[in-house]
């Protein structure tokens, strides 16, 4: 699946059936990783008959695919509301989304993103989801720092980003060090403030 059609299917809708489903999967993958993951194990989870869950993902593949789709769709409305931010969005704005990461409270991300990027290994869809929110990510830090004249704008948000989403393996929920979470967040901001002037 390409992901255009990631981001737009036509097919898969998100009743409040296939949302629960699928937060029940997130939760699984979160709670016990991915690997856990199966249809019987979501229909257990959920209380209902296999049969009753292919009737709304009538195999592995759908699954996974209304999943990303259900997850890109949560990041995507999310950016978005940055986006029509009266005044625009400027760097601290961006990185505070991303380490508040306010969609990934009812994704659990600091747990689901890890093991989204062990799926996205072995699960192409994963891996275009991914790509997807990493890719609009990216592009607004980058637009922010040509705003401000920085001569090297692709390689520091890339530089940036990494910072940004590599803090969540360390001082994420229920990580060794997440009772330092705010000072890390601090720092970043201050590191950002004094190299770029924001």
């Amino acid at each position: 699946m390409s992901a255009d059609m990631l981001r737009a299917d036509p097919k898969i809708s998100f009743d409040d059936r296939k949302q629960k489903l699928l937060q029940t999967a997130i939760e699984i993958i979160a709670t016990q990783g991915y690997a856990k993951l199966t249809m019987r194990a979501l229909a257990k989870s959920d209380g209902i008959k296999l049969g009753a869950l292919q009737y709304h993902f009538p195999t592995w593949e759908a699954l996974l695919t209304a999943l990303a789709q259900y997850i890109g769709d949560s990041y995507e409305n999310s950016f978005a509301a940055l986006k029509d931010k009266p005044g625009g969005v400027d760097l601290d704005e961006l990185v505070l989304f991303a380490l508040d990461d306010i969609p990934g409270i009812f994704l659990h991300s600091d747990n689901l993103f890890p093991q989204l990027w062990a799926m996205a290994q072995v699960e192409p869809v994963m891996a275009e989801m991914l790509d997807v929110i990493y890719t609009k990510y990216l592009s607004r830090i980058e637009d922010c720092l040509i705003a401000l004249k920085h001569p090297s704008p692709r390689a520091e948000a890339l530089a940036l980003m990494s910072l940004i989403e590599g803090s969540a393996v360390f001082v994420g929920e229920n990580r060794r060090w997440h009772k330092d979470a705010a000072a890390l967040q601090t720092t970043i901001l201050e590191i950002i403030r004094s190299r770029y002037g924001t």
